[in-house]
């Protein structure tokens, strides 16, 4: 073998080892060749050796380092040659966007490389990405395809919320869709238009002009977008469907140094008051980067409401915002006047903290107020929020929470509330934000003073009510006076708001003292407690008892579902001593016996007003009073109620029944029905029936009385027996044996009568007779009136007729006609009498002294016959 074949061979030999070694050592050489066209203390890392598959070299895990921060992450590359066309596709690209920090900058930049430079640099290529992911922004990742030549460029990009498509050709750019989606949006924004870009890609287009579409659920018409601009100069504008005038006017200019957005206008004319303002911002050094920028803007707000025109005003800066320590100082100052509130700022503070968790902390000084009326009704005279030292972060509030109300009700009264607290990045069901809150006021319908206390929190999805205490000093309400009522709590009220496990909790408990009644009688100390459990305050079941010493408990639960408080009360029977406290102690009467018994179902909602139902019960009820008794009392009423009209009697009616009432007149048997609705009106009328009552030997009796009375009531007597009524006025001065009957057309709403055309007769004779004392008094002070009085000594009436009339003061008339005969002096004479009398029976009722009345009315009336009974043969 010659010299020359063994120098090849050894030289073969040494490529394939030298390639061989290279191949397996790829991992450490090629990272360190190609940083020799990285920048400064960037690398490239292989997790793995690359391979060779069906004509395509993969790279099954690629990450760019800048320092010791992963700028980039690429998965599962392939790079292959095609057709003449290089095409890499790679599974995921994941880029950190907080690693640009950490790449170095130029010190001597070289001059820019001209446009149409780099495009003829471009390979004809193909780049294909699955998922291209840009840290923080990862909600809008997707996959990017770019088609590359020297002639013409294709951008495709295609996103879950985010989609595009564009060409460039030379320096014309032509965006043909930018499609963006968002929950907040009803429809997607979408913006389309052609851009010239400048020679060198290192500045802004030269000329453009841009226009979008965008849909919002918080208004009424879509929006359309418009932006132009030529070299440095251009403008933005949006515009509203169906508007007059546009609702921003964005001029700007930009300069190798600034960013100007200068003269700029808004209005927002769907707010509860339109609303408009200017806006104004400069960007210096925002070519050295963001970090070396400078920002300086103010943006206004113009209102006008119930205290005239209001104007606040947004400062920011000077200032800089950073990736990592931002520090833009801004004042909110000035008043905001709306329709029925004012706001009154001043706010200053600074936005601090990664431009991507960025923080608001309040300085010293920094305080909201407001005043103006809320609710319709209630004025508020101030309310204050100290809000210095607050911070406001993505996480939540931190910091110390302070409130101070102060407000009244032109018909209720006045308050002042207090709050104080300290939250710890809280957020509504997140974080935590501990609270005290105390209180004091005047209830000016019920001329009470009243006072609140407690503390609570609010930690993550738990909401907590550790303590109540709120009160008045005493209450007084119509016929009512209620001493130092307190509602407490007996656990604390919780709320998890935890859509999975929901819950709402706790127990209050209501106590006062004794409740007096102006006319006498009282309640003793009650209680009230509940316990309440549920899903959440607008969901929730309640029960508990009321006790007022022997009174009670009375039984109590229901259920509050947001809109409708639905309840239900059972009062257990128990006797009817236990309710003596309750009567008055003028009216010397003592409860004996009985029971009573109750039930009653109820709601009530906003606009639809409070309902009831239910049914109480008395039975064999006794009292005693110094006048009279009453024994065997049995009472039923059920009943409805519904915005303040009763339902008397439903499944049937109100029934009273008293079997003996002993008094001057003693009444048994006494029943009484009463039906219908209170108020009535003619289509709901209100209807006693079945009045009687046994009295004087006989009975009276009511048949029916329909109010609105649209004719009369006829109470009818029957069978009252005299003696028994002048036994009981205590009548001495005669004797009068004998029943009668009568009917009495009653009238309650006539405007003159109340008894009209009433009649009175006798049920079989009627016999009269006169103390002979009393006449012979008579007969010995007046000798005519001694000579009539003889014929009344000893009378028997055979036929008596009265008609009576009442009307609404009380003045009776009363014609009566009177026959019969009288026996005296062994003969027997026939005796007729015709009276007329007018009297006011409320005044005779007072006095009651029927017998001296009578006697004055015979000494002055009584007069002679003028003719004999013709059964005698000769007359006195």
């Amino acid at each position: 073998m010659s010299q020359g074949v063994k120098i090849c061979i050894a030289a073969l030999l040494a490529l394939i080892l030298l390639l061989l070694g290279l191949a397996l050592t790829v991992t450490q050489w090629l990272p360190r060749v190609a940083g020799i066209w990285l920048p400064d203390k960037t690398t490239i890392a292989l997790a793995a050796n690359p391979r060779w598959h069906h004509g395509a070299l993969l790279f099954p895990d690629l990450r760019y380092l800048a320092g010791d921060c992963t700028l980039a992450t690429v998965r599962d590359a392939r790079l292959a040659y095609r057709d003449g066309r290089w095409q890499l596709r790679a599974a995921a690209l994941d880029i950190d966007s907080g690693c640009f920090s950490a790449l170095p900058g130029a010190d001597n930049p070289a001059a820019p490389t001209a446009l149409a430079e780099w495009q003829r640099r471009l390979p004809r290529s193909t780049v294909h990405i699955d998922r291209l992911t840009i840290s923080p922004w990862q909600a809008w990742s997707g996959a990017l395809s770019l088609t590359l030549s020297p002639v013409a460029q294709r951008l495709t990009w295609q996103g879950e919320t985010l989609r595009a498509s564009a060409d460039l050709r030379g320096q014309q750019l032509m965006l043909r869709e930018l499609r963006f989606e968002n929950d907040a949006l009803s429809q997607p924004v979408t913006l389309s238009g052609t851009l010239t870009l400048p020679h060198f890609p290192d500045g802004i287009p030269e000329s453009g002009a841009l226009e979008g579409h965008l849909s919002v659920a918080q208004v009424p018409a879509p929006l359309t977008l418009h932006l132009r601009w030529q070299q440095q100069r251009g403008e933005l504008r949006v515009a509203g469907a169906g508007q007059p005038a546009p609702l921003l006017i964005l001029p700007w200019q930009l300069t190798p140094r600034r960013l100007t957005l200068h003269d700029g206008e808004w209005r927002w004319p769907w707010a509860a008051q339109p609303l408009s303002g200017g806006l104004a911002l400069t960007v210096d050094d925002y070519r050295d980067g963001l970090s070396a920028a400078v920002f300086q803007g103010r943006l206004n707000v113009l209102t006008a409401g119930r205290g005239g025109k209001g104007n606040v005003v947004l400062t920011l800066g000077p200032g800089k915002l950073d990736w990592q320590h931002s520090a833009l100082p801004f004042r909110l100052t000035g008043s905001s006047k709306l329709a029925q509130l004012l706001f009154f700022a001043s706010l200053p503070g600074t936005l601090e903290g990664p431009l991507l968790d960025p923080r608001l902390r309040m300085a010293p000084g920094a305080l909201l107020r407001m005043r103006g009326r809320l609710l319709s009704t209630l004025e508020v005279d101030e309310a204050r929020w100290p809000l210095a030292g607050v911070t406001l972060s993505p996480r939540g509030v931190s910091g110390r929470l302070q409130a101070i109300l102060r407000a009244h009700h032109p018909d209720s009264g006045r308050f002042v509330l207090h709050l104080d607290g300290r939250a710890e990045d809280f957020w509504p069901d997140r974080g935590r934000w501990s609270w005290r809150y105390w209180g004091k006021g005047y209830l000016q319908p019920l001329s009470a003073r009243w006072d609140i206390a407690g503390r609570g929190r609010w930690q993550e999805t738990l909401i907590e009510l550790s303590t109540l205490s709120t009160g008045f000093d005493r209450l007084r309400y119509g016929l009512a006076d209620m001493a130092t009522p307190r509602l407490t709590l007996s656990r604390p009220l919780r709320w998890q708001r935890d859509a999975e496990r929901p819950l709402f909790d706790g127990g209050v408990v209501l106590n006062a003292r004794e409740t007096r009644f102006t006319r006498g009688g009282h309640l003793p100390p009650s209680v009230l407690r509940a316990e309440l459990n549920g899903r959440s305050p607008a969901d929730f079941l309640w029960r508990g008892a009321l006790q007022a010493q022997a009174i009670g408990p009375v039984r109590v639960q229901g259920r509050w579902d947001g809109v409708r408080l639905r309840g239900q009360a059972w009062w257990p029977e128990q006797s009817l001593r236990v309710f003596q406290p309750l009567i008055s102690p003028s009216l010397k009467m003592s409860l004996q016996a009985g029971s009573l018994r109750a039930q009653m179902a109820f709601s009530a909602a906003s606009g639809q007003g409070f309902a009831a139902g239910g049914h109480w019960v008395v039975k064999q009820g006794a009292m005693r009073m110094p006048d009279n008794q009453i024994s065997g009392v049995d009472f039923s009423l059920p009943f409805r109620l519904q915005d303040s009209e009763w339902q008397l009697g439903t499944h049937g009616p109100v029934q009273l029944r008293i079997a003996a009432i002993d008094n001057q007149f003693a009444l048994h048997n006494m029943t009484a029905d009463l039906q219908g609705h209170y108020p009535w009106r003619a289509q709901q009328p209100l209807t006693l029936s079945n009045v009687s009552v046994d009295l004087l030997g006989g009975q009276l009796r009511l048949d029916r009385l329909e109010m609105p009375q649209r004719a009369p009531a006829m109470v009818r007597l029957r069978g009252l027996a005299l003696d028994k009524l002048l036994a009981a006025i205590k009548v001495t001065q005669f004797s009068l044996t004998g029943r009668v009957n009568g009917a009495l057309p009653l009238w309650l709403n006539h405007p003159e009568w109340l008894v009209q055309n009433g009649w009175l007769a006798n049920d079989g004779p009627l016999t009269l007779r006169m103390d002979k004392q009393v006449a012979d008094a008579i007969a010995a002070n007046n000798l005519a009136a001694g000579a009539a009085l003889d014929w009344l000594r000893d009378m028997v009436i055979t036929r008596a007729w009265a008609t009576l009339n009442l009307d609404t003061v009380g003045q009776m008339t009363l014609r009566s006609d009177v026959e019969g005969s009288s026996h005296f002096s062994d003969k027997n004479q026939r005796v007729s009498l015709h009276y007329h009398q007018q009297e006011n029976l409320f005044q005779l009722w007072r006095s009651l002294r029927f017998g001296d009345n009578l006697q004055s009315w015979v000494e002055e009336h009584a007069t002679l016959p003028d003719h004999k009974d013709p059964r005698n043969a000769h007359q006195p």
